[in-house]
């Protein structure tokens, strides 16, 4: 025990290693960093083994739905993604090569960051309760999947949807340069012909310059500093912290998102479809909002839905629908891109490897950095809480 009766993190914990089923707690026999708002009962003692964070997945506690909800996530994404590919009477993907040719490669590495986010969540809810510094690590790496996720995004934009406003060769029939929404070519290449005053010199502009040389690597700086902003709301502002996550994934999506509002604005009729999904993707994001920072309905009976039926796991629902109806949107920007570019050797702009993975992989590495920074205040402020605690004894 600590001067004055506190207890350590977890302290007096770690002797009840190996043992078996243990009993689950109520939110007053556990650390206040453990506790969430309105949940009452249904808390893992810190102190699990690997193999009992294992076991807990099939024991109904308060953070079982929270991993199946994104662990099963995996799968039902996984079959989706890759249903274009083999489905009867699906429409054919583009790719003479198949799912290796370059041009899927932004698709891999958006879906790279989907499968992180999902497996990252997933595992920090199974995991957490191992030691209290293993549950700060845990949600360390789940916000920054988050923000890797972002920047996967970022790529598919990038080149499905941006191609048609970046490369007037892609323009399809009915399809004015911009500074004229509604007027109609007369062909693929007629904004690419309308010479000074088209649609290449407008986009040459500070508008053209900024989606080709930074919107990627913007989207890559708001990646890590919302992870920062995330990680620092596990210390401070805790009243607040949900509030500020959410609103600090506002300015991704917005930013992400460019591209599309650019397209829906300019392409009229044309961009109906990826409209279709796009206020689908936002409608559920919003209501994933709304459960995050709001706690219903737990909010309004306390106790009812501490172990099923709980807004963390409608968060994460809402949260996957939001990403299916996304990766649904970018399959048919990849289709309509692939419909003007059947007779052309290449795509104007073409993925490579270092433009798509590379970027993930130089990211996943300043995210590790960040996460093991915290890891490492986390691990210390352990310790001394340790050492002053055992002081007053």
């Amino acid at each position: 025990m600590g001067a004055g009766g506190e207890r350590a993190p977890g302290s007096g914990l770690q002797g009840r290693r190996g043992r078996g089923r243990r009993r689950l707690l109520r939110s007053s026999e556990v650390p206040a960093s453990i506790t969430e708002s309105f949940i009452l009962s249904g808390y893992r003692c810190p102190g699990y083994t690997f193999a009992q964070c294992l076991a807990s997945a099939f024991r109904a506690t308060n953070e079982t739905g929270n991993f199946w909800t994104h662990f099963l996530a995996v799968f039902i994404f996984a079959f989706h993604c890759l249903q274009p590919f083999w489905a009867e009477g699906a429409p054919p993907m583009p790719g003479p090569a198949g799912p290796g040719d370059p041009f899927f490669y932004p698709l891999w590495s958006y879906c790279l960051g989907v499968g992180s986010l999902l497996v990252a969540s997933s595992m920090a809810h199974l995991f957490n309760s191992m030691s209290l510094v293993i549950r700060e690590i845990c949600f360390y790496i789940d916000y920054g999947t988050i923000s890797a996720y972002t920047v996967g995004s970022s790529l598919a934009y990038f080149y499905y949807i941006y191609p048609w406003e970046g490369s007037p060769a892609l323009a399809p029939a009915g399809r004015g340069p911009v500074g004229s929404r509604g007027n109609h070519s007369t062909g693929p290449w007629a904004a690419a012909q309308e010479g000074p005053g088209g649609w290449l010199c407008t986009l040459a502009g500070p508008l053209g310059a900024w989606f080709e040389v930074l919107y990627v690597p913007s989207a890559c700086l708001i990646a890590l500093f919302c992870t920062l902003a995330c990680c620092i709301t596990r210390h401070q502002w805790p009243r607040y912290r949900y509030l500020i996550r959410t609103l600090v994934f506002l300015l991704p999506f917005l930013v992400v998102s460019i591209p599309v509002f650019h397209k829906l604005w300019w392409a009229g009729e044309g961009g109906q479809g990826l409209g279709h999904f796009f206020l689908r993707h936002c409608f559920w994001l919003l209501a994933s909002g709304i459960f995050n920072v709001s706690k219903i309905p737990e909010r309004f009976s306390p106790g009812t839905f501490d172990i099923w039926g709980h807004s963390h796991q409608w968060f994460h629902c809402c949260s996957f629908m939001s990403i299916l109806d996304e990766l649904h949107m970018i399959h048919g920007e990849m289709q309509e891109v692939a419909a003007v570019v059947a007779g052309m050797p290449r795509l104007p702009r073409l993925p490579t490897f270092l433009s798509t993975f590379g970027v993930m992989l130089l990211l996943f590495v300043l995210l590790a950095s960040i996460v093991g920074w915290f890891g490492i205040k986390a691990y210390h402020a352990s310790l001394w809480w340790r050492v002053t605690a055992g002081k007053g004894d």
